[in-house]
């Protein structure tokens, strides 16, 4: 959808995909280039938003049945869209989100029981078509996704304790995603280095937009 200078960007992949660091690449990028940068995450990214992720984010898996954390997510969601992003995007800055409705649709959805066309209904009934202009998928097969999860954190929230065949299911379908919605999608190779990433995003971003950021 066409937004003027402003551009929406969301990052998606399993665990340990490098979303973060990849954000914060790109952001720096963009702020050298002189353009305004919001970048915030799901769920949260406003102080009420941020309670909603504790909530459903902390706790052992099973916790929250599926649809329960569908709602959740859509909660939290809804307030960040109307309160941050919308306004980032109609000021025309570039606003970079770790996950939005993607993961809802692959978490909750393919992978974890709810019809996807349920999802998709609620988002439609909470955000209408609403949607990122570009969404990066970073690759990763989830058992070297997961080694890079357990290196660095002392801590694992309960999407980080679920079985292998979740993060199979997930990876699966972030890739159908992508071959569905390719004019929004790009995969990229998130096995890569962290330059070669970031590179390799910043040629979608070109390609995509037209104009070199």
């Amino acid at each position: 959808m066409s937004r003027g200078g402003a551009h929406f960007i969301s990052f998606e992949g399993g665990e340990g995909a490098g979303k973060t660091t990849q954000i914060k690449l790109l952001g720096e990028h963009l702020r050298n280039a002189g353009h305004e940068v919001v970048i915030t995450r799901e769920p949260g990214g406003t102080p009420d938003a941020e309670i909603v992720r504790d909530i459903a984010l902390n706790g052992e898996p099973g916790r929250w049945s599926a649809v329960e954390e569908m709602l959740l997510m859509y909660t939290a969601r809804s307030q960040l869209v109307r309160t941050v992003i919308r306004p980032a995007l109609d000021r025309g800055a570039w606003v970079l989100s770790d996950r939005f409705a993607d993961s809802t649709l692959v978490y909750q959805g393919y992978a974890g029981g709810v019809d996807p066309d349920d999802v998709r209904k609620l988002h439609a009934l909470v955000l209408g078509d609403f949607n990122p202009d570009i969404t990066f998928i970073m690759d990763i097969a989830p058992d070297n996704g997961m080694r890079r999860v357990h290196s660095r954190a002392e801590v694992l929230n309960q999407f980080e304790l679920r079985d292998d065949a979740f993060y199979v299911r997930a990876r699966s379908a972030y890739l159908d995603i992508a071959a569905q919605e390719p004019e929004r999608c790009a995969v990229i190779n998130a096995t890569q280095s962290p330059e070669a990433v970031a590179d390799d995003i910043l040629q979608v971003i070109i390609e995509r937009t037209g104009t070199k950021p």
